[in-house]
């Protein structure tokens, strides 16, 4: 039995591998990944690789083996995911896992935005399995707003068509430490988690903390939803990736990404990491 982690070089996979082999030995770890050469360095941890393609059914053939603990942390190519993530579900039977637990999206079913679609129907291809499952069903990112500082910075203004709906971020950290703990304690099959950071702090708010930490007068421009796609399209964004941030941003002004059920710091033994902490580490040095 191994602990099997698919996607395992992306953002949050690497993080999620951390997590876990700093509580079990890395021969009890596996990694899923497309490029051998490109998860070297877990291979060097002694991490197992596993290489197999989320788009390819037939390589995942061999990636999991009976009573494994798999996650799979959901594709990022939006509109191709139900079918990437139904080979993997598809793999995960086939070999007999004990566990299959999946990175989804806030609110679960209750979830009304786009970018919740392939997720719901994720869970919903999980469930019809009869795998024992444990859906971690993610919140936004604090990176998210942190990793693309620099033209808030450069323009001096935090524009969204978010109104003042609140956000209860996390950092990848905190949900790959969830991920860790589900994978490598007990309790947690059949079960559904709400993860989101412990306080949930508005556009309006961040906007005052950059200004705050910068010196400089940044304010938040909340804008119409057709307004802030043409500005995200005019960025060099693709019109419907721009069109999905839009729609998150509406549901953000619905209250949709701004549950503090608590589950996060339950799972992790700690607070969630403060935006404070997060904007603070991400600003460039004076």
């Amino acid at each position: 039995m191994s602990i099997v982690v698919t996607g395992a070089t992306g953002a949050l996979g690497r993080l999620v591998v951390d997590a876990l082999l700093a509580t079990v030995p890395a021969g009890e770890v596996a990694a899923v990944v497309r490029d051998k050469e490109k998860a070297a360095a877990l291979a060097a941890r002694g991490v197992e690789l596993r290489i197999a393609d989320y788009d390819r059914p037939d390589s995942l053939a061999g990636a999991f083996r009976s009573g494994d603990r798999v996650l799979l942390i959901s594709g990022s190519e939006v509109g191709k995911r139900v079918a990437q993530h139904t080979a993997v579900i598809d793999a995960a039977k086939a070999a007999g896992v004990a566990q299959l637990a999946y990175t989804g999206v806030l609110g679960g079913p209750d979830a009304d935005f786009t970018l919740a679609d392939e997720h719901k129907a994720t869970e919903q291809l999980i469930l019809g399995s009869g795998l024992p499952y444990t859906f971690l069903r993610n919140g936004w990112y604090t990176e998210n707003y942190t990793d693309n500082l620099a033209p808030v910075l450069e323009h001096r203004a935090v524009l969204a068509n978010a109104g003042e709906g609140r956000i209860a971020s996390a950092t990848r950290a905190d949900y790959a430490a969830a991920a860790a703990a589900v994978l490598t304690g007990d309790g947690h099959l059949n079960t559904a988690y709400e993860l989101s950071g412990d306080t949930a702090w508005s556009l309006t708010e961040y906007a005052a903390l950059l200004s705050e930490l910068t010196g400089e007068e940044i304010p938040y421009r909340n804008v119409p939803a057709a307004a802030h796609q043409e500005v995200l399209v005019g960025a060099g964004l693709p019109e419907g990736f721009a069109a999905i941030l839009v729609d998150v941003d509406e549901a953000i002004g619905r209250g949709r990404l701004a549950g503090t059920s608590g589950d996060l710091a339950r799972l992790i033994g700690r607070p969630t990491t403060p935006l404070a902490e997060t904007v603070r580490a991400a600003l460039p040095a004076a």
